[in-house]
């Protein structure tokens, strides 16, 4: 087998899909008593501790305003924190240590028309690539590769004007997954998406995590995504005020009120069955729940 089929799926190389056990022992990130406000106005985050081991997929929520995505600006010095200390992939963020954080940390934004650089599809995926210094024939491969993981591989000579906002987040996805970081954050990235877009989404990113060579930190409303994820931090005012499952999180009605979410309704008919004494657990989406349905046919 040559090098070119030794691909995963995601373009990494068979020999190098695993953490090896010193990198997999080092958090992604490490937030200690983190505190940080914009010039003039009050804090928007306040003292936030907590710890993300390799490999971990964590949705952050809260309702808007609550500092979500400030907290994602801070994770790779987009921000720089007032107080406290933060660790990303084993650096301390600090002005010298900040070229390196960056390869490490892949950022897809809300509004994909911010990340936007080529005059193409195909240029602005090879963009980041290029600044790799990678060779031409693996830029090439890279590029057919994530088009094609996401769909826009016949938009490659379109100008990103020219694209849908679902086309628009895809090209994002796929320019800053061509790039492989450790650590992914998704602000808001499925928030342009339709309903089959961001299943589709929320089926790569679950792909992704069983690999166990990114670590995930996704912003999102998505009850679906947040299902999908092993860990939520709920934020409220710039603190942490819920660090749950995505379980536990929508069985408490109170901290999805603080945190302006709705359970989904799959979690909503599980509770009904509980309640009449027809117990299912947990359940990640809508598919798992008719399964078991299912069974008593």
């Amino acid at each position: 087998m040559d090098r070119a089929e030794m691909h995963n799926k995601f373009g990494f190389l068979e020999s190098d899909r695993h953490l090896s056990q010193e990198e997999q022992q080092i958090p992604a990130l490490t937030f200690k008593e983190v505190s940080f406000s914009y010039h003039g106005q009050l804090s928007n985050i306040q003292s936030v501790s907590f710890t993300v081991p390799q490999g971990q997929w964590v949705t952050i929520v809260g309702s808007n305003g609550s500092g979500k995505s400030t907290l994602a600006r801070l994770f790779n010095g987009l921000l720089m924190p007032d107080e406290g200390l933060i660790v990303t992939a084993g650096m301390e963020l600090k002005p010298d240590y900040l070229p390196a954080i960056r390869r490490k940390v892949g950022m897809v934004f809300q509004n994909p028309d911010n990340q936007f650089v080529g005059s193409t599809v195909e240029e602005d995926i090879a963009f980041g690539l290029e600044g790799m210094c990678l060779p031409a024939q693996e830029i090439r491969k890279k590029v057919d590769l994530y088009a094609e993981q996401f769909g826009v591989s016949h938009l490659l000579k379109r100008h990103p004007s020219e694209l849908s906002g679902g086309q628009k987040q895809r090209v994002a996805l796929a320019s800053v997954l061509a790039m492989e970081p450790e650590i992914l954050v998704l602000d808001e990235a499925s928030s342009m998406l339709d309903e089959q877009a961001r299943r589709d989404l929320t089926e790569t990113l679950q792909e992704m995590h069983c690999e166990g060579r990114y670590t995930i930190l996704s912003i999102t409303h998505d009850a679906d995504e947040i299902m999908a994820s092993e860990r939520v931090l709920a934020l409220r005012e710039g603190a942490i005020i819920g660090d749950v499952s995505p379980d536990e999180l929508f069985r408490d009605e109170e901290l999805l009120s603080r945190c302006s979410l709705e359970a989904p309704f799959a979690r909503k008919l599980v509770q009904e069955l509980e309640a009449r004494g027809l117990t299912k657990g947990q359940v990640r989406d809508e598919q798992e729940l008719m399964d078991f349905l299912w069974s008593f046919n």
